[in-house]
Order: structure tokens, then C-alpha cells, then sequence
């Protein structure tokens, strides 16, 4: 979408705001420092983890930038489009809850297989505690992945199968916001 074009046409325009809650201008503007970032209009992996970098300088934003780029290039193509990175920015920092939890339910969910395993939940929770690096200061029962993990499985795995269903993700996040607050990175930015 968009390759070699310094504007969206008025068409992609309104498809893109029936898809996402920004309006033309936004868009526009979004599409603009895309393709600044990357003219080709194909966003790599390299280049994600990249732009990642510059939001975390004192941590390592790599493990983590793979597996939200995982969940961003919806058709699997190894490149980030426009369409889908507007898409994803539009659910993670202005969608509704229920819209974010269950992209939420989709980073965690690694294998995509319908649950979030211990050690699904593990390898995201590692990554963002590596991207962080020494900016936070945890309580001392959340102060490594696995004690946060332990904790988020005993608050969410209500039938005790070292799985998370949707249902289970969904009703501990709202009682735990931490859970999503992971996808409110660009919250600033827009």
C-alpha cells in the first residue's frame, strides 16, 4: 500500500478511517513519518526493532519488538504495511478494551494456539523486563519474570491447567490493567 506515493489517496484515506480510530489528518500524518522511516513502505523486522530502541535507550527492546512485530504483520509477509501498522496503533493506543485485550491475548498467545501457556506468558514477560532494563523498580514479588508470572497465574488460571483461555486473560486483565498496559507505548505519541 502506498509504495512511492507521499500521500494516501482519498480512497485508501476513507477505508483507512472506517478501520481506525483516527481521522485524515492523523493519517496522513502517520503515513507521512512512515514512510520518512521507511520510504520503501515495507517496515522490516530490523527496522521495528530499531524504532523500538529509541523508546527504551536503557533497556534491550529486541526479544519484545519481535513479538509485538509478530502480532503487527497480520498477513505474515515478514513486512509491516501502513494498513497494518496504522491498524495496530489504532487498537493498542486508542481502541476499546475489549479490542486491546484481545490483541493483548494475541502478543501473549506465541503459537497462536487459542491459550497462553506459563511458558508463553514467561517469554513476553522476560522480554519486557529486559526492554525495561533498571527504569522501573518492581515489589519484591514481582521483581523477576517468573514470580510476575507465578502471580499473574495464580490470579487468572482459574481452572488450574497452566493455561489462560481468552476468558481467563480477559477477566484477570481488567482486574490486573498491568496486563495490557505493555500496548499503551505509543499513547503519547498520538
Amino acid at each position: 500500500m502506498g509504495k512511492n506515493q507521499s500521500k494516501l489517496s482519498p480512497e485508501q484515506l476513507t477505508d483507512l478511517q472506517k478501520m481506525t480510530y483516527f481521522d485524515k489528518k492523523e493519517l496522513q500524518q502517520w503515513y507521512k513519518g512512515y514512510l520518512k522511516d521507511c520510504p520503501s513502505g515495507q517496515l522490516t523486522k530490523a527496522e521495528f526493532i530499531k524504532i523500538y530502541a529509541q523508546f527504551f535507550p536503557f533497556g534491550d527492546p529486541a526479544q519484545f519488538a519481535e513479538f509485538v512485530f509478530r502480532v503487527f504483520d497480520e498477513d505474515k509477509s515478514g513486512t509491516i504495511e501502513f494498513k497494518e501498522f496504522i491498524c495496530a496503533l489504532s487498537v493498542t493506543s486508542r481502541g476499546r478494551l475489549d479490542e486491546k485485550l484481545k490483541w493483548a491475548f494475541t502478543l501473549y498467545d506465541i503459537d497462536g494456539d487459542g491459550v497462553i501457556t506459563y511458558e508463553e506468558m514467561l517469554a513476553i514477560v522476560a522480554a519486557i523486563y529486559k526492554m525495561t532494563g533498571a527504569m522501573v523498580t518492581l515489589p519484591e514479588d514481582e521483581d523477576t519474570p517468573e514470580k510476575r508470572v507465578d502471580k499473574i497465574f495464580r490470579m487468572m488460571d482459574k481452572d488450574k491447567d497452566s493455561r489462560l483461555s481468552y476468558e481467563e486473560f480477559a477477566e484477570g486483565s481488567k482486574k490486573d490493567p498491568t496486563i495490557v498496559q505493555a500496548l499503551s507505548l505509543y499513547d503519547g505519541l498520538v
